[in-house]
């Protein structure tokens, strides 16, 4: 009887620390920013990162930067011409903060980067491996549908056109995981889901991106994502 109580103890424990871990891994998300001076001109090339120093993202030419699986209580470090910036995240999702001397900053509270989603996150931070085509050489296709136009462009992404009017065309990045499940990849148009890519014109594409591995966006993202940056959006 008191080995089965230890089991049913340990199992218990177990059981209670994935439950833990998996709300966590939930609370990870994508994390956007800008690094500037105080006189607002974008700081580029510092070095961005949370814990781990070997996996960490350098500001543009434009002072951005993203970083993947970003926790709420997690701390941004910033290393900059020596200079060594600490700031907690606190919930946020995105920041906008200026540099002023060693250990000295300001955050501009006011501002939300969060909407800029996965397609702001620099390359060497994704998790999975992502191809990309611009707006221009979809056109050249000379098709109307995005997704006509996608097909037989992007290595690992499989279109296959459908006659009935109405029905979805068959779209699958990864493969058929399951006889079940369903493939079908999340669509996201500058950053907001969508159920389709009907309403996207091809000449309104400044470029697409295709995710293989979208695990960032949970269950929706399994099948990998393709992403759809328009030229309004970009705008």
């Amino acid at each position: 009887m008191r080995h089965i109580l230890i089991t049913l103890a340990v199992w218990l424990l177990v059981q209670s620390a994935a439950a833990m871990k998996t709300r966590q891994d939930a609370d990870r998300v994508p994390f956007n920013g800008i690094i500037m001076d105080l006189n607002g001109i974008p700081i580029r090339n510092a070095y961005v990162y949370i814990s781990d120093a070997e996996h960490y993202a350098n500001s543009d030419k434009k002072g951005r930067f993203g970083l993947t699986n970003v926790a709420p209580n997690d701390t941004l470090h910033i290393l900059y011409k020596r200079k060594f910036y600490v700031i907690p995240i606190e919930g946020r999702r995105g920041v906008l903060v200026r540099l002023i001397d060693q250990n000295e900053y300001y955050v501009e509270e006011d501002v939300s980067l969060a909407d800029l989603g996965y397609g702001f996150v620099k390359r060497r931070e994704h998790v999975g491996v992502s191809n990309g085509i611009s707006g221009e050489e979809l056109v050249r296709t000379n098709c109307v549908s995005l997704l006509d136009a996608l097909q037989g462009k992007i290595p690992g992404l499989f279109i296959r056109p459908t006659n009935r009017v109405g029905e979805q065309p068959f779209v699958a990045i990864r493969g058929i995981n399951s006889v079940k499940g369903s493939p079908v990849p999340l669509y996201l148009i500058d950053g907001v889901m969508s159920d389709n890519l009907d309403d996207v014109s091809v000449y309104d594409v400044d470029y697409v991106e295709v995710v293989k591995d979208a695990s960032i966006y949970g269950a929706r993202g399994a099948n990998g994502a393709i992403l759809v940056h328009t030229k309004k959006g970009k705008n």
